[in-house]
Formats: structure tokens, sequence, C-alpha cells
């Protein structure tokens, strides 16, 4: 399992200042990526205990409104273990703190099962697809994609999007 970069101040990727990650290997390889140096899966660095330890110690600062794991792929099957562990350890050290998460698998299609979805708190789902590009969208690079409240939707068993 590897990764590509985290960045200790984001302000891109979710609501506030956040901490994120970018997971290294993606199968999709979307048209126009914005991170197409995320998707070879041997490339980026070694996933370990040390990596996760290294992005909470970054998230104890009371600036960091959470943590955002993208990617790459993180629910692909070679980064799901690694993504489940940092999502476990996150929500275990700060319970009030939130995780957003990229993927171009769909929720409801390919994740509704997945442990990891415990402790994330909004998902973006759906790949990139370039000719549904919308910049003005919030957190979204294509129309096709959906801000989804994990948490809401699992406890109603239907998919809730975030207002």
């Amino acid at each position: 399992m590897r990764y590509n970069k985290i960045r200790k101040m984001d302000i891109a990727d979710g609501p506030g200042v956040r901490v994120s990650i970018f997971m290294q290997g993606c199968a999709f390889n979307c048209k126009e990526c914005f991170n197409p140096e995320t998707h070879d899966f041997n490339g980026g660095k070694e996933f370990t205990e040390d990596t996760i330890k290294r992005v909470l110690e970054l998230c104890e600062n009371e600036n960091i409104a959470g943590l955002s794991i993208l990617g790459g792929e993180p629910m692909h099957p070679k980064n799901i273990e690694a993504t489940t562990q940092l999502a476990k350890a996150f929500k275990a050290k700060f319970p009030n703190k939130t995780i957003w998460l990229w993927s171009g698998f769909l929720f409801d299609k390919d994740l509704k099962n997945q442990e990891v979805l415990k402790y994330i708190d909004v998902l973006v789902d759906g790949q990139y697809v370039d000719s549904l590009r919308d910049p003005k969208l919030k957190y979204c690079g294509s129309s096709n994609q959906r801000v989804i409240d994990v948490q809401k939707s699992l406890k109603e068993n239907k998919v809730v999007l975030v207002d």
C-alpha cells in the first residue's frame, strides 16, 4: 500500500483547513484527471503505521477541521485496507472532526458494505468525466459526481446528499 503526498494545510479539499492525504494508485485513469501522478500503484511512498501517526499528529492542530482522503483511488482493493486503518484511527482520536473522501467508485453500487464507511462523514463519489466538467461545482469536478452524507445515507439506507 502506498501514498503520494500529504498536505498539512489544505483549503481546497473540503470545508475549513484540512490535512489531506493522496493515496497512490488508480485504475480509472479518467481523461484530464487533476492528479495523474497518483495513478501508478508502484509510485509514491510506502504507507506504514508511521504514515498514520504523522497524519494524526498534523490533525492535532486545533485549526484543522478534518481529514481529506483523495487519490489516486483510496477505495481501490489495493488501497482500501490502508484507507480503513487511517480513517478508523482518525475517528478514534478526533471524533468531532470530519473525514471527507473522494472516490471514483459509487456509494450505492460499489461501496455500501465497506467497513471504512463507518468512519467517513462525506463521500464525493463517481469518476471525473471531462465532458461533464463544471468549475462552479463545490467539491466536485464534474456534474455526475455526488457529495454524499455517508452517515445519514447508511442510517436511511438510501443516498442522502449534503446540502
